[in-house]
Parts: C-alpha cells; sequence; structure tokens
C-alpha cells in the first residue's frame, strides 16, 4: 500500500509529537510540581534561542523482556543534539525523567555516546543535563554496559574538549562517575542529588539513617565532600550559571579563551589596595578585595565558593582577557593550605592548563595547617597534588604576593623556581622559611633562656627578625621575585606581564603520562 505525500508529513508530526512530549502531560505536570523544568524546556534556556538541532529523536529501546516491548516512547528518555552558547557550537544531553525516570537504557546510552564522539571530532564542549533514576533494570548488563561506554568517553574527552554536568534531579549508583570525570558539576538546591548508594540500602547495611538531602543534596556536595562546584536556587538559575561559565573557557584544548571587549583601563590604580593589607600582620583582611579591585570591572566568577574557603578560584578577566585565579584568603583559617583547600586547587589550575588559561595567584599564606587529623587525612599527598598541578602547567602563570609567603606553602603557590613567569610582591611582603615568632625560638632558644627578661629579649629578637627576613627585599635581592610593587599598580601590572607573555611557549619532557601522587 502506497501512501500520498500528505498521509507521509501527516506521520511525521505525530511521531514528532509523541517524541516531544515525552511521558506525556500527567507526568510534566507532576515533573513540574516537583520544582524542575523538562528536558526541553532546559535546552531552551541553556541554548541561544533558535540553536538546537536535535538528533536520534526517534530511538527506541530494544528491550522484549518484562512487558517493555510494550512500552516505547520515541527519544527513549532523552534528548540529544547540539546548539550554541554565545554563537559558539556546544553538544548538549537532557536526560528526561517522565520518561521511564530517565532510567539509562542500551539505546539510550548509544544517543549520549554518539554526540560526545561529535563533539570530540568537531571540538566542541558537551553538556550534560542529568536526571535519572539510574540503570533500566529491565535491561541488565546492557545498561551497564551503556555506562561504561560514557565512562570512557568521559576519560578520553578529559582535557580534550570541556565536559560540564548538572545535576537537575537524582543522578545514583553508578551513575555518578560520569559527573565526576567531567570537569564542572553543578547542583540545583533542594532538587538534585547525587551518591553512590541511597539513604534505605544505607540504613539496611550500616543502620545510619540519613536523609536525601544529607546525603547527597546541593549543599552537601557544595560544602562538605566537593564533589560539585556550583549550587543554584532552581533550575533556570544553573542554566544561566552555565552559559556564564562558557563565557571564561574555550570550545577546546587548541583554542584560546575568547577575548572580552574591555572598557576597563588597562592601567586603571587603585588607590584602595595600598591600604587593604592590615599593618597588623596577624589581622585577616578579604582577598575578593584585592581580586576585584584588580580585575576587569570588578568581575569575578568564583567556583567552589562554598567549598575549603580558605583558597579562592575562579575566573576574571585582564583587559579581556580570561584568566585563572587562584588566592589563598586570610579571612578564612588564615588562609592556610590544608587537603581540601590542596585539592580544590589543584583541579582547577589542571583544568586552566588543558585549556590555555592563565593562572593569576594571589598569595598570603602562612604554611600546611598543623594537626593530627590533617597528617593522617593525608596531607602530604594531597598537598603534593597542589604543588604537582602548578609546576607542571605550561600556560602563563603570574605571582603576586600581598603578605605571608611562608615555607613549604610558599613553594607551593607558583614560586620562581618552579616556573613562574612573573612574581611581584607587596611591601607587606614577608617571604621566609617560617613567621618570625617560630623562627626565633628555634634560632635564639639558648639565648632567650638566659636573659635576664626572656620576654622583653624575645619581642626584640623577632622585630629584628622581620626586618632582616621577613620583608621582599631579600627575596628581591636574590631575583626570587621580579619586583617590589605599590599594590595600587597591580593592575596595570599584571595586565602588562600577561600580554608579555602571550606567546609563551614551554612544555614538559615527553611521556605517556606522570603520576600524580593521587
Amino acid at each position: 500500500m502506497t501512501h500520498t505525500l500528505e498521509e507521509k508529513l501527516a506521520l511525521l508530526k505525530q511521531k514528532t509529537e509523541q517524541a516531544e512530549l515525552g511521558g506525556g502531560l500527567d507526568r510534566i505536570e507532576k515533573h513540574h510540581a516537583s520544582g524542575r523544568l523538562t528536558a526541553r524546556e532546559r535546552i531552551a534556556i541553556l541554548l541561544d534561542e533558535g540553536s538546537f538541532t536535535e538528533i536520534d529523536k526517534f530511538v527506541l529501546h530494544r528491550c522484549d523482556n518484562f512487558g517493555m516491548e510494550k512500552q516505547k516512547i520515541p527519544g527513549d528518555g532523552v534528548v540529544t543534539g547540539y546548539g550554541a552558547i554565545d554563537g559558539r557550537l556546544v553538544y548538549v544531553f537532557a536526560q528526561d525523567f517522565t520518561v521511564f525516570g530517565g532510567s539509562l537504557s542500551k539505546a539510550y546510552s548509544e544517543k549520549i555516546v554518539k554526540i560526545m564522539d561529535m563533539a570530540m571530532k568537531n571540538g566542541a564542549p558537551v553538556i550534560g543535563l542529568n536526571d535519572s533514576g539510574g540503570a533500566r533494570i529491565q535491561e541488565g548488563v546492557q545498561s551497564l554496559a551503556g555506562y561504561s561506554d560514557i565512562f570512557l568517553r568521559n576519560v578520553l574527552s578529559s582535557g580534550v574538549v570541556p565536559q560540564i554536568s548538572a545535576i537537575m534531579g537524582p543522578c545514583a549508583g553508578g551513575a555518578v562517575y560520569s559527573p565526576a570525570i567531567t570537569d564542572f558539576v553543578f547542583m540545583v538546591k533542594d532538587t538534585s542529588y547525587m551518591f553512590i548508594t541511597g539513604p534505605d540500602v544505607i540504613k539496611t547495611v550500616t543502620h545510619e539513617e540519613v536523609t536525601k538531602e544529607e546525603l547527597g543534596g546541593a549543599m552537601t556536595h557544595n560544602e562538605r565532600s566537593g564533589c560539585a562546584h556550583f549550587a543554584s536556587s532552581d533550575d533556570e538559575e544553573c542554566l544561566l550559571m552555565i552559559r556564564e561559565l562558557f563565557s571564561f573557557i574555550p570550545s577546546n584544548n587548541q583554542d584560546d579563551p575568547p577575548l572580552k571587549a574591555c572598557q576597563d583601563d588597562p592601567n586603571r590604580c587603585e588607590i584602595a589596595l595600598n591600604k587593604l593589607v592590615p599593618e597588623n600582620p596577624n589581622l585577616p583582611y578579604d582577598m575578593q578585595e584585592v581580586i576585584k579591585a584588580v580585575v576587569d570591572d570588578g568581575i569575578f566568577f568564583e567556583v567552589q565558593e562554598h567549598f575549603a574557603k580558605n583558597i579562592v578560584v575562579g575566573y576574571s578577566r585582564l583587559n579581556g582577557r580570561s584568566v585563572g585565579i587562584v588566592a589563598n584568603q586570610p579571612a578564612f583559617l588564615a588562609g592556610v593550605l590544608d587537603v581540601d583547600s590542596s585539592l580544590k586547587g589543584a583541579r582547577f589550575v589542571r583544568f586552566c592548563d588543558a585549556f590555555n588559561i592563565p593562572l593569576i595567584f594571589f598569595e598570603d599564606v602562612p604554611g600546611f595547617l598543623p594537626g593530627v587529623g590533617q597528617e593522617l587525612g593525608g596531607i602530604i599527598k594531597h598537598g603534593a597534588k597542589l604543588l604537582y598541578a602548578i609546576a607542571e602547567a605550561t600556560v602563563p602563570r603570574l605571582t603576586v604576593i600581598t603578605r605571608k609567603a611562608y615555607g613549604g606553602a610558599y613553594c607551593v603557590m607558583n614560586s620562581k623556581n618552579i616556573r613562574a613567569d612573573y612574581c611581584v610582591a607587596y611591601p607587606t611582603a614577608e617571604i621566609a622559611v617560617m613567621g618570625p615568632e617560630g623562627a626565633v625560638n628555634i634560632i635564639h632558644r639558648a639565648e632567650i633562656l638566659k636573659a635576664e627578661d626572656p620576654e622583653a629579649r624575645r619581642k626584640e629578637l623577632v622585630d629584628d627578625y622581620r626586618d632582616t627576613f621577613a620583608n621582599p627585599y631579600n627575596a628581591a635581592e636574590l631575583g626570587y621575585i621580579e619586583e617590589v610593587i605599590e599594590p595600587s599598580q597591580t593592575r596595570p601590572k599584571l595586565i602588562r606581564a600577561l600580554e608579555a607573555c602571550k606567546n609563551k611557549r614551554d612544555s614538559n619532557p615527553a611521556r605517556k603520562h606522570g603520576n600524580l601522587p593521587l
């Protein structure tokens, strides 16, 4: 029986409408009632208007067990395709919870794998919008094979094209490992959660009682585990945050980050910086004030703002050029390095280096956090990760020492001897093996004990040590810093140094890969 063109077009329209309806109106309404947008609504917000091209809209699962042969919905629970953000190509998959709870089948995984392969071939980022109950149990090992196919692409794409994950509903079991491998993880407060084993299994096995939110909610992973980088109040805010992040990063590891027209004077001086660092070296100040005073238009897009607050990482621009910023935060734990801050910093540095984003370090670090908990928690190997990441990085690396730069922490925070390109210090900088008090207690212990007034003598020796060593001039005399600068001059100095380094060529020895101290 032959069909007319009109009948064929009508069939196409019918199948298209069926696919675009997902699990149906009732499930869509239920989904909206939970405070979540549908997969297609999310894509519409994420991408430039009218730019989305869907592929594999009519794919069906191939499972004939447990009555699944009677339940086939075009698209099979995931919307895949490509579009643009600010005119730049991106590949997207959005899991549709209204279809089989967003559970992953082999056909579903093949759709995701296809766009991941296309992204690699065409040098474009992959953005995954996750909202799924996990593996489709009816398919057994086939669904597990599907996850493995995705994990492999995540690993092979790492450092080649940016990978961004948004957790916008459940993400549990083995499914969590795909977002964990990707570069940035966004979560939505109150409606998203991520864990290996859920509260019911934990209660059965370990007898611990915990809610989904406590175990794997957005703030749990942003504040405590560090598994997520951003937390948003709703779906729309999450998607707009992804767009903002995208404005700072390149499309692939061969491209430079996008250059933005700059209206902020590159020669602008900020007199307030001259008085920002307190005269008393033990008083805190907010390093974010330094960052925002220096960068274009005071815009700083912070990454992992809720986790390891003693280090600050994020993106800004200097004269329109995208830069990654790593800064000790003296307003929190005096800016010390510890296990969490080392991991946070190392991961951020490695992303920037992989994608040609210059790094700016603002340093005020009294050392590594002392304590039994830190030592037994592996501060040696975790601190080494930060050192390894920075030393390995070949992008332009600039350092501004605002105050304390003591001991091993000084070495780690992009010192000259681990290939920093440009190091400057404020007159308030203290560059030494350790703080004056600790140094005097070691060097002059016997003399202090013999003194008529030990405390007075110790104070005198501390002041003498501070004048002699706890300043930037000894390091400047030895060439370990390029210049001691007036703080107000930070912006123009960094912009000129960045311009000088824009054609930097550096490389590491040929090898399969290094052995990062995991």
